[in-house]
């Protein structure tokens, strides 16, 4: 497991392409196209390869890894690959949301995710979760609302690259601020929870007696008569006021929670920052209220690798911001399967999977890692071999001395990337 000041996370752009060489083409059969019967188009006639049936050119070309998959890949295996660009939207007066669970991408077993706008004065009604909510901001401002288990409040104002954390059964709101609302990511610690099975305070005044309203609020029931007999769920709001104003009219005399449940990105110095990218990690060690849920958020520059690893305590939830990206899992079987990624898009890896993931376009790559736990941890390839005793390594790759050597000196790397 890993100590992110002394793994590397993220690897160059140009030492694989070096090690493939032109002669990888002429070598297929033997070097990147290890089964038999032979894999990959490489092997076969363009007649034989050819599509001459019914094609969606803009999912196919979206997905060139699927159509065309290297030579290593092999076998079959649960697709990890999901896209809130496919996911269907609910809109209503004030913004809309779509989300990908379990019902569309089977493999999810431990994050769900939800794609969510309001407008500027959009409100997602005050309500409350089985699950943990985890969110990151990725465009606009947004305000929160919620209170603990002790009544103290928190209203805050977040921005892009803002996350926040409601651990279960926290109730709290979200409204679109500014001239152009917000934009976020939500993510459930339960692939099959969504934004269409939360608890709802519409929906629960509307199902309790007049008579019981009113004693619990101590007023009378007539006052209830004007209550929504549906659900809000997105509705448009008036615009909110200052955020100061609303601190002060919300603030217990309790006090404020004992931990924040924003986290300001934006004022955090990379975790790692190398030529070929950089990474900020965001777990409970600094965002304490994030019991559940571990996040990376890694930047590749063109070219650049996330190394080959894999994650021993928890699944691995991907959402991808920005750019353009490739990964292949590694499972049993032997099974290899290489999926590519747009903006929009979702991947998935189950734990101790091995993987990797390329960006394959010119600018950088921007993405998401989600973890239901409470900590970040992995294993990295280059490590282990470089911290196993050097006959083993040599007996298993069958490299000369010199390519020993140079696995050797990562032992003690202490940057994460590379």
């Amino acid at each position: 497991m890993t100590d992110l000041k002394r793994r590397s996370v993220l690897a160059g752009a140009a030492a694989g392409a070096v090690a493939m060489g032109a002669t990888a083409a002429v070598r297929a059969a033997e070097f990147g196209n290890p089964d038999r019967p032979p894999q990959g188009a490489i092997n076969s006639s363009a007649i034989a390869n050819a599509e001459p049936g019914p094609q969606n050119p803009a999912l196919r070309d979206q997905m060139p890894s699927f159509n065309n998959p290297p030579a290593t890949d092999v076998g079959g295996m649960a697709i990890p690959w999901a896209s809130f660009n496919l996911a269907h939207k609910r809109i209503q007066d004030g913004g809309w949301a779509r989300e990908v669970t379990t019902k569309a991408f089977p493999i999810s077993k431990d994050i769900a995710g939800v794609n969510m706008r309001l407008g500027p004065g959009g409100v997602r009604e005050l309500h409350w979760h089985q699950q943990a909510e985890w969110a990151i901001m990725v465009s606009g401002e947004v305000r929160i609302t919620t209170i603990d288990s002790h009544g103290r409040a928190e209203v805050s104002d977040v921005k892009a690259g803002d996350l926040w954390y409601f651990p279960p059964g926290l109730p709290h709101s979200l409204q679109g601020l500014g001239a152009n609302g917000g934009e976020f990511v939500l993510a459930f610690d339960n692939g099959s929870a969504g934004e269409f099975n939360t608890l709802m305070v519409s929906d629960w005044l509307a199902h309790t007696p007049p008579d019981i309203l009113a004693q619990n609020f101590g007023v009378p029931a007539d006052k209830f008569k004007n209550i929504p007999l549906e659900q809000l769920w997105i509705y448009q709001g008036a615009p909110a006021g200052p955020l100061a104003a609303a601190q002060a009219y919300s603030a217990s005399s309790a006090g404020r929670p004992d931990h924040p449940f924003i986290f300001r990105t934006g004022a955090m110095a990379p975790t790692a920052r190398q030529p070929g990218g950089e990474v900020k990690i965001i777990d409970s060690s600094n965002f304490p209220v994030s019991k559940t849920v571990a996040a990376a958020i890694v930047t590749l520059r063109p070219g650049g690798l996330r190394e080959m690893h894999w994650h021993p305590d928890a699944d691995e939830w991907q959402y991808f911001i920005q750019g353009q990206g490739r990964m292949t899992v590694f499972d049993t079987g032997p099974a290899a399967q290489t999926v590519d990624f747009n903006p929009g898009d979702v991947g998935y890896v189950q734990k101790n999977l091995g993987h990797y993931i390329k960006n394959t376009g010119n600018t950088d790559l921007v993405f998401l890692e989600l973890f239901k736990s409470d900590h970040f941890s992995e294993v990295t390839l280059s490590q282990w071999l470089a911290n196993t005793p050097r006959q083993l390594v040599k007996e298993h790759l069958r490299v000369d001395d010199a390519t020993l050597d140079v696995i050797h000196k990562l032992k003690d790397r202490r940057d994460v990337l590379a």
